[in-house]
């Protein structure tokens, strides 16, 4: 990829001056999108509850109501983005909040299931907004130098949300109603509207070029058909259903007719000749199978903890902390590692001490001491730390800086991407062996009852609480099958990190900008004004 000559980048002196007030608003408003399925994922179960308490939903309407979120969100980042580096980032980032805010005060108070699916919709998409902006507008406040500290630091409060969401849902619901998850987020928005509008500058790309409409709907429709299909798949544990195999297949001739239309085209969306850089492809792609990872991680966790430990949802979220504390306290520091060691090295290490702390998870009992837990949960943040931040730092700057946004949502649906076929490929493992070793231990039950207890671990410890005494082979079985089952699951996350290592290993540089084309700088500071 060639390199154009533009006059240095320059920041204003103003801006200069107050960057780490603007990264701070940029992590406040991070964090709230981020962690909002976390928060709703406690409140499932009181929302399934009649009314007044909840709102009656079905286990399917409950899918939905995280699935809308996690629908629209993937399908419109690169959209976003785009349209963030042609509007102004800036503008993204207010309408995306005031969207997100809207749509978080209308679900507090839905009347129905319906209602509240169609608000997390709305909540999805200006989240789309919201986030690819945040790492655009940090590459245009930030000298070279300090990119990789602000993006570490960025990173650290993107994966603070694993254990934020938990645990702020769980004392909410303590003390309030289920629509408290959501009306706590308007406040914040409030307050980081108010900040970004005295504190964040307006950037845009100075020769955005005309908007390719043909483009930006195939890549909705790939991403939206794509995240559809594997959703349903991991719903139903079956990647052979007609629907999701129709659904995917469908996204995937949507991304490849967006591809060749790019290719063609004289006014792309997507500049393909980006992903000819292997430094950027090659962390896309670890970004996205370290997504996978920790997604499936987090699927089967909830039910290790909760199920087969009996931790309530709150408890299970301060058990997480280990895992965030360790994100917030090494990924602003990557930099330092990648200094003394260089990148190749650092990343490469980083996924493989997540692929061990996997492996260490195939190892947990049902009585396995607690704080063996927390050693891997910390172990696994170190790792997540490094490889959130460094490829973070790989990908914004293997791309010219007045295509921020673009990077930025690029970085984001591929972790989403990978995201979500970690939770359903993952997921469906998880599944499929706890079937086949429940079937074999299954006590004679009426046949509904057999049917419950093979549906998941937490179905058959409820279906043994209804036997009472004559329960107790059942929850053992069920216990030792889930047990079985997560182990094979962690070793299968475990292996796809492995992969991820192997590439950063291969394609990353040794040292930060060896192998790596500087990016072009927009033609005058009015790109950050």
């Amino acid at each position: 990829m060639t390199t154009p000559t533009a006059p240095t980048f320059r920041i204003p002196e103003a801006v200069h001056r107050r960057r780490w007030a603007i990264l701070a608003t940029l992590i406040m408003s991070l964090l709230i999108v981020q962690l909002d399925n976390s928060i709703l994922n406690v409140a499932i179960k009181t929302i399934s509850t009649p009314a007044p308490t909840g709102l009656g939903a079905s286990q399917s309407e409950l899918q939905w109501a995280i699935n809308a979120y996690v629908l629209v969100f993937a399908g419109m980042l690169f959209t976003a983005g785009l349209l963030g580096d042609r509007l102004g980032r800036k503008r993204s980032l207010l309408g995306g909040l005031a969207g997100f805010g809207i749509g978080s005060a209308l679900a507090a108070f839905a009347q129905s299931p319906g209602q509240l699916i169609a608000f997390r919709a709305v909540m999805g998409l200006g989240a789309a907004f919201v986030m690819p902006a945040t790492l655009a507008v940090i590459m245009h406040v930030f000298e070279r130098a300090e990119q990789p500290k602000a993006i570490g630091i960025w990173a650290a409060g993107s994966g603070a949300a694993v254990a934020v969401g938990p645990v702020t849902g769980g004392a909410l619901l303590d003390h309030f109603w289920w629509g408290s998850v959501f009306l706590v987020n308007v406040p914040i928005v409030l307050v980081a509207l108010s900040l970004m509008l005295w504190l964040v500058p307006e950037s845009r790309d100075p020769r955005p070029g005309r908007i390719d409409p043909l483009g930006v709907l195939l890549s909705m429709a790939g991403v939206t058909l794509l995240v559809y299909g594997i959703i349903r798949a991991g719903e139903l544990a079956d990647f052979t259903d007609l629907a999701a195999l129709s659904a995917m297949a469908a996204g995937l001739v949507a991304l490849v007719a967006f591809v060749v239309f790019e290719q063609r085209s004289d006014h792309p969306s997507l500049d393909i000749a980006y992903f000819r850089n292997k430094v950027f492809s090659a962390a896309i792609a670890a970004n996205a199978l370290i997504f996978f990872a920790l997604m499936g991680v987090n699927f089967f966790a909830a039910f290790y903890l909760q199920s087969v430990r009996g931790y309530t949802p709150l408890r299970t979220g301060l058990l997480l902390l280990p895992l965030a504390a360790a994100i917030l306290i090494f990924a602003p520091r990557a930099r330092l590692l990648v200094d003394r060691l260089g990148l190749k090295v650092t990343a490469t290490g980083g996924m493989l001490v997540i692929s061990a702390a996997l492996v260490a998870f195939s190892l947990q009992e049902a009585d396995t001491p607690i704080w063996i837990l927390e050693v891997i949960f910390f172990v696994m943040g170190i790792g997540m730390a490094y490889m959130m931040s460094l490829t973070s730092v790989a990908i914004m700057q293997s791309l010219p800086r007045e295509r921020a946004s673009s990077a930025s949502s690029l970085n984001s649906t591929f972790r989403q991407l990978g995201g979500a076929f970690g939770v359903a490929v993952l997921g469906a493992v998880l599944s499929t062996n706890y079937r086949t070793g429940i079937e074999d231990r299954l006590p004679a039950l009426h046949s509904g009852l057999e049917e419950r207890a093979g549906q998941s671990v937490q179905a058959a410890l409820t279906v043994a609480r209804q036997l009472g005494p004559r329960g107790r082979v059942l929850a053992s079985s069920a216990t030792d099958a889930f047990l079985h089952a997560m182990h094979i699951t962690a070793l299968c996350g475990a292996a796809v990190v492995v992969v991820g290592a192997v590439l950063v290993a291969l394609f990353l540089p040794g040292r930060p900008g060896e192998a790596q084309e500087d990016s072009a700088e927009p033609e005058s500071a009015a790109a950050a004004e």
